[in-house]
């Protein structure tokens, strides 16, 4: 903070306020694209000791920045131009919201004394924001941005987090201010932590202790509140059966005795007690009701915003604050009585029956010989050659679900996916994230992005970044040719005897055979094309064992592979 009395006549220009103040609320990275009228906030954020991403689409801008947010507990900043360049931001700020996750995105916008005339990428950014954002605001004078922007920060993770938008007049940029003159704020603390009311948490544990048939649901908002010491203790002295939703996975190991993944419907159908950590009744849970849970299911809501409470299902016992304040009420109301579930229940029994079936079945999948390989054949030979400790990027149709499934994960907040609003073209927005955190934080940890061909079409161009500041991303595109399904090259070709593609060609077919992993190439990274297990071994052993350049493995299976019989597996995406 400046000493007014030293630096009475020094002056800053906008972008350096900007820049500084941001750097005073403990924001680290900033990823954009630069143009008119934002170019000098970029070099000035560099300048006061910000990192900065120069990305390919504000798009993917925004989605990195959003899991800057979910990975750190910090924002994330995502610097756009004004007007098609603050648009292209709407996807990342509402992902952001919906995911529950803190964001800050900076837009420039026309000079004040153009407003209305019609002025170079005109629009009214501060009104479009709202509906995505937890607060959206412009500085009505220089003077006042670094309490703006600290509102901003504070707005963002403060309660049920989320994104907040801040709207500099392109005017600001080069406009001078005196430093004594600037209103500055100290940095905002971290939030603060609330706990539930005794009375809950007693009949919670009550309603726990008489549970025939309990399940415990992590959510990613336990992920988030960085619980999983105090979640894991608990699920060990309680002895109860849990789920992680896709997020969530890792919070406690997915090979922990007590997880119940691979027998999740009939653990959400027959359940009497729900226990929700963090997750939300949304579709992603079939919204709590029946057919897929019991009609008379009593559940425990643990969350941090109280507007959540009660949302599709009328709960037993509302918990309302911190999950990790929570959770330590629960443990401590635990073991003043003894509540262990008894592991040789019949409802232990039943659940570990149907984890076998199923895993059995999935097995059988991965384990076939037949060339072009199916998704599991692929994803048992990746599992079997990653680190335990990788962050793993998900996104796609089938290659998403399946991958949940298969892939385990022993750690939080390393898997990030397309989430609550189901986003495609997350991917390597949140890969360049984690690259990047891994990097400061763990150097050791590597950053496997897995995607569907489809997926990787939304910001393929990405690449070229990761090849920019030489992040060590493996990148596999499982490719079937195709959204959810393809055609082989033969049957491509011919359909195009029938006429023109725009009128022949399925809308769900992508061109067959096409070669991802020359884009990887292209840019200095290291390119493999693969069709056997044997192939695809060699080349996940090759890119892991370089642990300097980005790798891209384009893996060719059955165009016509898909999850264990099932129709329209994207919008089943969580039956298993």
């Amino acid at each position: 903070q400046p000493d007014s009395a030293s630096g009475g006549m020094e002056e800053l220009s906008g972008a350096q306020l900007i820049a500084e103040a941001l750097r005073a609320q403990n924001v680290e990275y900033m990823f954009g694209v630069v143009g008119i009228p934002i170019t000098e906030v970029a070099v000035a954020a560099q300048a006061a000791g910000i990192k900065y991403i120069g990305m390919r689409n504000e798009q993917a801008a925004c989605y990195a920045a959003s899991a800057i947010g979910y990975l750190t507990g910090r924002p994330g900043v995502c610097l756009v131009v004004s007007g098609p360049g603050f648009l292209h931001t709407l996807g990342g700020m509402a992902n952001a919201t919906v995911n529950c996750w803190p964001l800050i995105v900076i837009g420039g916008s026309s000079d004040r004394n153009q407003e209305t005339m019609g002025a170079f990428q005109e629009f009214p950014q501060v009104e479009a924001a709202r509906l995505y954002n937890k607060l959206s605001v412009r500085p009505s004078s220089l003077e006042v941005i670094p309490a703006v922007i600290e509102k901003a920060v504070r707005t963002s993770i403060y309660g049920r987090p989320g994104s907040c938008y801040i709207d500099i007049p392109g005017d600001f940029v080069n406009l001078q201010v005196n430093k004594s003159s600037v209103k500055y704020v100290e940095c905002c603390p971290p939030p603060p932590i609330s706990t539930a009311e005794h009375s809950a948490v007693s009949e919670a544990a009550s309603i726990i202790a008489h549970a025939k048939q309990p399940l415990l649901i992590i959510g990613k908002g336990a992920s988030y509140s960085r619980a999983e010491n105090n979640i894991r203790k608990f699920v060990d002295l309680s002895g109860l059966p849990f789920l992680p939703t896709p997020m969530a996975k890792g919070v406690v190991p997915d090979n922990h005795p007590n997880c119940v993944a691979a027998a999740r419907s009939m653990a959400l159908l027959h359940a009497d007690v729900i226990i929700l950590l963090g997750a939300r009744l949304n579709w992603i849970l079939h919204f709590g009701l029946p057919p897929r849970f019991r009609q008379d299911v009593k559940v425990i809501q643990i969350d941090i915003c109280a507007e959540e409470m009660g949302n599709n299902v009328r709960p037993a016992a509302m918990l309302l604050g911190d999950i990790n304040a929570i959770t330590k009420q629960l443990l401590e109301e635990f073991s003043k009585r003894p509540l262990k579930y008894p592991s040789n229940s019949e409802w232990w029994k039943r659940l570990r029956e149907k984890m076998l079936n199923n895993e059995e079945r999935s097995k059988d999948l991965a384990l076939q010989k037949s060339l072009p390989m199916n998704y599991y054949t692929v994803f048992h030979h990746i599992r079997e050659l990653i680190p335990k400790d990788c962050i793993l990027v998900s996104e796609g149709a089938n290659t998403m679900d399946i991958g949940r499934t298969m892939l385990p994960n022993y750690h939080p907040r390393q898997r990030l996916d397309a989430g609550t609003f189901g986003t495609m073209g997350v991917g390597l927005g949140f890969a360049i994230a984690a690259a990047l955190v891994a990097k400061d934080r763990t150097p050791e940890k590597r950053v496997i992005c897995i995607e569907g061909d489809s997926a990787f079409g939304f910001s393929g161009m990405e690449v070229e970044t990761i090849c920019r500041y030489n992040l060590p991303i493996l990148i596999i595109v499982v490719n079937n040719n195709g959204i959810y399904t393809g055609l082989d090259a033969g049957s491509w070709k011919e359909m195009l005897q029938y006429g023109d593609p725009v009128t022949s060609v399925p809308p769900v077919s992508l061109l067959p055979n096409a070669r991802y992993e020359e884009i990887m190439s292209a840019f200095g990274g290291k390119g493999y094309f693969v069709n056997t297990p044997e192939e695809l071994q060699n080349a996940v052993k090759a890119s892991l064992a370089d642990k300097r350049a980005p790798s891209l493995i384009n893996v060719m299976i059955d165009p016509q592979s898909e999850r264990k019989k099932q129709e329209f597996p994207w919008l089943t995406r969580s039956n298993l």
